[in-house]
């Protein structure tokens, strides 16, 4: 908005060119956000409390989780106001993608507000039906793939780490009369929904899936800028993409809002960000990854989600063929509690290996 308002005004006040550089409006949007966060935390925390929105823990998980009954949860809608107050503020109101980023937050942030919403109000772990989740993400990943294709100039070639050229344009792609354009809808509307839960099922430790979103939120940030500039994109021979500055935009304030929630989310938490949270930011995560060509590098990016994700597949596939579980418990953090690890130490752990996939993550885009 300050953009959009402020900028045609350059030529009577010079100092407003400032709002032309991503730079400059990526870090006020980072701050607002994270100022945001830190303000109105504590006032959202003892509302919770005053709503008795309380988590309800497993009987079947740690025994140790057992004194996190009552946290309160839904603390995501503190993430998610800020990230859309600061991306309103400081992003492009008139570049497509700032709207199709806001209607992923609100629309997955809103399936994860329902799931937790019957979580308290049913005084159980379960909350939403499996398929009613899965509809909702189905239709807010169609939208926001649909809505990509008809506002912006996207491409369907898929890209691997390490290799300069794509691997494959879906474009080039037909099948049972479907063109490639509307074959990567699906795949898009894949990613969206699988990433959705893979940020869902990490959140199980104070701070964990919070730190993570920080450091790849960071990591996908300086991808966004880089692909925003013809130049460093030449240099890189990586896709140049329009739009990148304002994804890049876009990372920041959720980065900032995540620091801001991990100030209470810490541990002991103060609060938890619940479905809310987890859904949101992990839609964001599978759409930003379309936005920016890096559909499969995000897999590297978001390695600990991956494990994650991949220690409940095996689990479950393992334990229905044989009887027998692997794990002593999924998703993986669990295990390692069960195994002895005190909580803090899985989380500062797991953030360690989360920051070792960040960088690998970022050094493919030189070694290619």
């Amino acid at each position: 908005m300050f953009y959009n308002l402020l900028y045609p005004l350059v030529s009577h006040l010079t100092v407003l060119n400032v709002l032309h550089y991503i730079t400059v409006r990526s870090a006020y949007a980072a701050v607002t956000a994270l100022v945001l966060a830190f303000l109105f935390g504590p006032w959202v925390i003892r509302k919770l409390r005053e709503l008795k929105a309380g988590q309800e823990v497993r009987t079947d998980g740690p025994q140790s989780h057992l004194v996190k009954a009552g946290t309160p949860t839904m603390g995501g809608l503190l993430m998610l106001i800020a990230i859309v107050v600061a991306a309103l503020l400081w992003m492009d109101l008139t570049q497509p993608v700032t709207w199709i980023l806001l209607l992923a937050v609100v629309g997955f942030g809103g399936i994860g507000f329902a799931d937790d919403l019957l979580k308290i109000l049913g005084k159980n772990s379960k909350g939403l039906p499996s398929w009613w989740k899965i509809a909702g993400q189905f239709l807010i990943s169609a939208l926001c793939m649909i809505l990509l294709f008809l506002t912006t100039n996207f491409s369907t070639a898929l890209y691997l780490p390490f290799l300069k050229f794509p691997v494959f344009d879906l474009g080039q792609w037909h099948f049972a009369g479907l063109s490639g354009g509307l074959l990567y809808i699906p795949f898009g509307m894949f990613l969206m929904i699988g990433w959705s839960n893979a940020v869902n099922l990490t959140d199980g430790l104070d701070g964990l899936a919070t730190g993570l979103v920080i450091m790849v939120g960071l990591a996908l940030a300086a991808i966004g800028y880089i692909s925003g500039r013809q130049d460093y994109a030449s240099y890189l021979q990586i896709p140049y993409l329009p739009w990148g500055g304002e994804v890049a935009i876009f990372c920041l304030a959720l980065v900032g809002a995540a620091v801001g929630f991990l100030w209470f989310n810490t541990h002991p938490a103060e609060v938890f960000m619940g479905d809310t949270g987890s859904l949101a930011l992990g839609g964001l995560f599978g759409l930003i990854s379309v936005l920016l060509k890096k559909e499969i590098l995000l897999v590297i990016l978001g390695g600990v989600f991956v494990m994650e994700t991949l220690s409940v597949m095996i689990q479950v596939f393992w334990y229905k063929r044989t009887k027998k579980r692997i794990f002593r418990m999924a998703p993986l953090h669990h295990h390692f509690e069960l195994s002895g690890w005190a909580e803090t130490k899985v989380v500062t752990r797991f953030w360690i290996l989360g920051g070792l996939f960040a960088i690998l993550g970022l050094s493919t885009l030189k070694l290619q």
